[in-house]
């Protein structure tokens, strides 16, 4: 079982009370996503310092630690079967002398990202910050610096909302009670199991991150294999970084959901969200951390990943893993780069807009609203050079493809297609859909009036509700 797995646990499970029924077979498995018909409606904001999570909704996820001085995988100690003995080696060894994370900011800049979330500590245990809970940290290593607090302060220093990840799964802590389930090694010599004892280890380190960093602006749970509630750690968060919002891995429903590597599983034609949603992605198909070899994922299945996330106003974390010596790889660097190429041509229609696929029967796109202007986005593989935008039947004043700045030509005729309904449809045509082919397309329409497309529409727009941020 893998974190997508988890997602079916006790995170999904405790926010289905809260939210919009869904019917069918996906029901179970897609407790954010609202039904496929219907006006779509923004969630509901928080209406306090969280925010911040509906302005940046683009981010850099960072998978770091020891493991990545082997170059497998983020999860080696397990998948590898690498005794626990042997693993813990890896802590001298740990030197990451090309650490910048400057340079890290830099290239989540470049790539359009707006902020950052960074494993202060993932499944081995090992900590990235000067615990005061345990010595398998940074500090008691050859490198001997504090890998948060220099993060954090670059953070600070330079305006980027920092969010931090903490797996609940705990492979080193010795009250932690690994039993061999998903995500968890069997018993090991000097385990002393005892979760209460645990959750009051972690109860700490939680108030040290919340404490000694300045502010932050997220907080990442993962792996409650357990599924044990307890919601006054979240309290504590909350008390103590008002700003944070948190996740639904922990332990209770937190703030906002977490779709894995694009996991909906019949979800596609989805318009929106019904809970604040982040999804997660990797630049690599192998690791989440380092791996020496990976596989990457193609520009084009990452954009258009990126892309039915933002436009159905959900948020969208994209993760690299850096080298053991603090690295992000070059590869991953030339990734980021391109997709920002399209995102800084493109956001404009992710800014300050509100989900508007409602306006056409047509779900090969996606539509995205700010007063009288739509942004149609072509996030699936485009079958022709003309798209027709059923039943919209009046013309736009303007037509641009912001992927290059060029007008885009357009006609409210009949075709034959339409022989039925004897009506005209707008239609997009000479789109180039073969030269920008490893792209998503998003044209941008200006109307004089969207008022008699509203019309077209079953059931009255509630502008208030729609428009509304």
């Amino acid at each position: 079982m893998d974190r997508r797995s988890f997602l079916q646990g006790m995170g999904g499970v405790a926010a289905m009370s809260t939210l919009v029924p869904i019917t069918g077979a996906v029901a179970a498995e897609l407790p954010n996503l609202a039904p496929a018909k219907g006006i779509p409606k923004l969630v509901k904001r928080f209406g306090d310092g969280r925010d911040w999570f509906f302005q940046k909704r683009f981010g850099m996820f960072v998978h770091w630690g020891i493991y990545s001085i082997l170059g497998w995988h983020e999860q080696h100690q397990w998948r590898a079967r690498v005794p626990r003995e042997e693993y813990v080696k890896l802590q001298q060894k740990w030197n990451p002398v090309k650490f910048n994370p400057d340079e890290w900011l830099d290239i989540m800049e470049k790539a359009g990202m707006k902020y950052i979330c960074l494993t202060t500590k993932h499944h081995d245990g090992f900590c990235l910050w000067d615990t005061k809970q345990t010595q398998y940290n940074t500090m008691n290593t050859p490198y001997g610096k504090d890998v948060v607090k220099m993060l954090a302060d670059a953070c600070h220093r330079r305006g980027v909302p920092l969010c931090l990840y903490y797996s609940i799964a705990d492979w080193h802590q010795p009250n932690y009670p690994n039993q061999g389930r998903h995500h968890e090694l069997p018993p090991q010599p000097g385990d002393q199991p005892d979760l209460m004892k645990y959750i009051e280890f972690l109860k700490k380190q939680v108030a040290e991150l919340c404490t000694n960093y300045g502010e932050i602006h997220g907080f990442w749970w993962d792996m409650n294999v357990d599924k044990h509630v307890d919601r006054t750690i979240n309290d504590m968060i909350r008390k103590l970084q008002p700003k944070a919002v948190i996740n639904n891995r922990g332990y209770d429903e937190g703030d906002f959901g977490t779709p894995e590597r694009d996991y909906e599983k019949g979800g596609e034609d989805a318009m929106c969200f019904v809970r604040p949603t982040e999804a997660c992605q990797s630049v690599g198909t192998e690791s989440w951390g380092y791996k020496s070899d990976e596989d990457y994922y193609t520009d084009r299945h990452l954009v258009r990943s990126i892309d039915k996330y933002l436009a159905r106003d959900a948020n969208y974390l994209l993760n690299v893993g850096p080298t053991g010596e603090g690295v992000i790889p070059p590869e991953a660097v030339a990734i980021l780069g391109r997709i920002g190429g399209w995102y800084n041509s493109v956001k404009e229609s992710f800014e300050d807009v509100v989900p508007a696929t409602h306006l056409t029967a047509n779900r090969n796109i996606l539509i995205t609203r700010r007063d009288d202007t739509i942004y149609v986005h072509f996030h699936r593989e485009p079958t022709s050079e003309t798209l027709k935008l059923k039943p919209i039947d009046i013309a736009p004043r303007k037509a641009t493809l912001l992927n290059n700045g060029k007008p885009v030509e357009f006609a409210v005729n009949m075709m034959p297609s339409d022989h039925a309904e004897q009506k005209k449809y707008l239609r997009l045509r000479g789109l180039p859909v073969n030269e920008m082919s490893n792209t998503v397309l998003v044209v941008k329409m200006e109307f004089d009036d969207l008022a008699a497309i509203e019309r077209l529409q079953d059931k009255p727009q509630d502008k208030d509700d729609i428009m509304k941020r």
